[in-house]
C-alpha cells in the first residue's frame, strides 16, 4: 500500500484540549530522539494505547504518546484550503451540464449518473463497471468508475521526478528511455519523499492518465459509445436550446454556435470549471481533517490504524497514499499521483474479459495509444486518492473487489496465499497476476512493502491491524463536520 509519515511543523503540545504535562518532556524528548527510531515510536504508541493505565510506561517514555493514546493530535496544524466563494457564471453553466441527462445519446445518463454527489462523485452502485451505458442503456463499460473528487490538484501526465515548469510538450519516448536506466528507490512510508526521485509515470486523468485537464476528462465519457454515447451534432443542437443558449452567448460571444466543435469545447470547459469551484468536490470535511486541526479525537482503532498506515514495516500505505500535508501547507490528498502494476485478479464480471485474448494494460493500451511501445509500463494504473474510499463498493481499475476487507486481505496475502485470489492452470499451478499477459508480469511490484513478502513469511498485518486501517480509512470520509480552515 502507498502512504507517508505525518510530520508537519507543530504547535507546542504543553497544553491541548485541557490536558497538561506532568513530566519533564524536554528531557524525555531528547532521550527519545536518541533512542527511538520511527518504527520504535510507533510501537511505543501502540503499547500506550493498549495499556490499562492512563499513564502507561509508553506515555511516559515519549511526549507525544500521551496524547496519541487518547486520540489527540499533539501538534494541530492550520492548512491552506481552497477558497469557498459563490460559483462563477462559468461554473454555474457547468453545474447545469453536469446534471443534464438530455445530453446523452439515450437521454437518460448525465455525468452525475456515474459520478454521484451522494457517493463522493463515484459510482452509486456495486457493479464492477457501469452496465447501463450506450444509446440503448445496455452497454457495459470496461473499467470501474473512478471518483471525480479531489482532482483539482492533479498534475499533468509526465515521466519524471518533478514538474519541469516549462510549457514544452513532453517527449514520452525520451522520458521513458531515461527512466529505464534510472535506479529505482523503494517506496517507504518512513520517507516517501525519497521515492519522488524515481523517474516514473505520474499525473494525468483516467486510470491510464491519457488526458491532463478536467475539460478533456469531461469530453471523454460524453462521446464514449459505452457511456453517454452522444454525438457532436446532437449535443451542439441541444446547447442551442434556450436552457443554455443565453448563458453560452453571454460567456463566449454571439459567434459561439458557428462552430459545433468550438461550442462543445467551451461546454466541456464549463464542466471542468464547475469541478474546480464547487466545494463538495474537495470538501476536506473528514474526521482526519478535523483531527489535523485539533478539533477531533481518534478512537483507539483509528489511532492504531493511522500508525499502521504510516508504518513502513506494517501497511506502508503512505509510501503511495501520502498522508502528510505538502511543504506549502496544502492538505494531503492520499496519493502520490503515480502508477503501479499491482496484479489484481482478473474480473470475470466484466463482459470484455469473456474474451481470453482481451487485456486492459493501462498506460500502454488499449484506450491510451501513445505509450503502447513502452512495455515496461504495461498493466500500470493510476494510484487514486483514498479520500472517501470507504464509501465505495468497487475497488481497483477492474472493480474486482467490493469491500475494504477484501482489499486489505489481498494486499497482505497476495504473495503469501496466492491460491486465495488466483486460478490454477491445467497442471494445478496457481496463475498469479492472471489479468496480465505473462510477458508483462515482471512489471508487477514485488519489492515495495507489503508486496515484498514470500510464502512462509509473517504477514505484514494481522486481522486486527487490517481492521484498524479500515477504521482509519473511514476517518477519511467527508461529512464529519465543518473543519475550521
Amino acid at each position: 500500500m502507498r502512504i507517508g509519515v505525518f510530520a508537519p511543523v507543530f504547535l507546542k503540545p504543553e497544553r491541548h484540549l485541557g490536558q497538561t504535562k506532568s513530566v519533564n518532556n524536554a528531557f524525555i524528548a531528547k532521550a527519545c530522539s536518541r533512542l527511538l527510531s520511527a518504527a520504535a515510536f510507533a510501537i511505543c504508541v501502540c503499547v500506550s494505547i493498549g495499556a490499562a493505565s492512563t499513564q502507561s510506561s509508553a506515555a511516559r517514555a515519549h511526549p507525544d504518546s500521551f496524547y496519541l493514546a487518547r486520540g489527540i493530535n499533539p501538534h494541530p496544524v492550520k492548512l491552506s484550503h481552497p477558497e469557498v466563494e459563490p460559483l462563477s457564471a462559468m461554473a454555474e453553466l457547468g453545474r447545469k451540464l453536469f446534471f443534464d441527462s438530455d445530453l446523452s445519446g439515450s437521454g437518460k445518463l448525465s455525468c452525475s449518473s456515474c459520478h454521484d454527489p451522494a457517493h463522493a462523485y463515484g459510482p452509486p452502485g456495486a457493479d464492477s463497471v457501469m452496465v447501463n451505458g450506450g444509446s440503448d442503456m445496455h452497454t457495459a463499460g470496461f473499467r470501474a468508475v473512478p471518483s471525480l473528487g479531489y482532482l483539482y490538484r492533479q498534475p499533468a501526465f509526465r515521466i519524471a521526478p518533478d514538474i519541469s515548469g516549462d510549457d514544452l510538450a513532453p517527449n514520452y519516448q525520451q522520458q521513458a528511455s531515461l527512466a529505464a536506466i534510472h535506479a529505482k528507490v523503494l517506496k517507504s512510508a518512513a520517507a516517501p519523499q525519497a521515492a519522488a526521485t524515481n523517474l516514473v509515470p505520474q499525473g494525468g486523468l483516467f486510470w491510464d492518465g491519457r488526458v491532463d485537464t478536467l475539460q478533456q476528462q469531461a469530453n471523454g465519457p460524453v462521446f464514449n459509445p459505452a457511456e453517454m454515447a452522444a454525438n457532436t451534432s446532437d449535443v451542439a443542437k441541444k446547447l442551442e436550446q434556450p436552457v443554455y443558449a443565453d448563458d453560452l452567448r453571454a460567456l463566449f460571444g454571439a459567434s459561439i454556435f458557428e462552430n459545433p466543435q468550438h461550442t462543445l469545447a467551451e461546454a466541456m470547459f464549463a464542466i471542468g470549471r464547475y469541478q474546480i469551484e464547487e466545494p463538495s468536490f474537495h470538501a476536506f470535511t473528514s474526521k482526519y481533517d478535523a483531527w489535523l486541526a485539533g478539533h477531533a479525537r481518534f478512537t483507539p482503532a483509528e489511532t492504531r490504524g493511522y500508525l499502521a498506515f504510516n508504518d513502513p514495516m506494517k501497511g506502508n500505505c503512505a509510501g503511495c497514499h501520502l498522508s502528510k500535508p505538502t511543504a506549502d501547507g496544502l492538505p494531503p490528498l492520499f496519493t502520490d499521483f503515480q502508477y503501479e502494476a499491482l496484479g489484481v485478479p482478473r474480473n470475470k464480471a466484466i463482459p470484455a474479459n469473456s474474451d481470453p485474448a482481451y487485456f486492459d494494460l493501462g498506460i500502454c493500451g488499449p484506450y491510451r495509444t501513445n505509450m503502447s511501445d513502452q512495455t515496461q509500463y504495461c498493466a500500470m494504473f493510476l494510484t487514486p486518492s483514498l479520500r472517501n474510499t470507504a464509501t465505495r463498493k468497487v475497488f481497483f481499475h477492474n472493480g474486482v473487489f467490493h469491500t475494504l476487507d477484501e482489499v486489505l486481505d489481498w494486499y497482505v496475502n497476495r504473495d503469501l496465499k496466492p491460491e486465495k485470489f488466483y486460478p490454477r492452470d491445467a497442471s494445478g499451478a496457481v496463475v498469479k497476476y492472471d489479468d496480465i499477459p505473462e510477458k508483462y508480469r515482471a512489471n508487477v511490484d514485488t519489492v515495495d512493502a507489503p508486496f515484498n513478502r514470500k510464502p512462509g513469511d509473517k504477514p505484514a498485518l494481522n486481522k486486527r491491524e487490517m481492521q484498524d486501517i479500515i477504521a482509519f480509512l473511514r476517518a477519511l470520509n467527508d461529512g464529519y463536520g465543518s473543519v475550521a480552515h
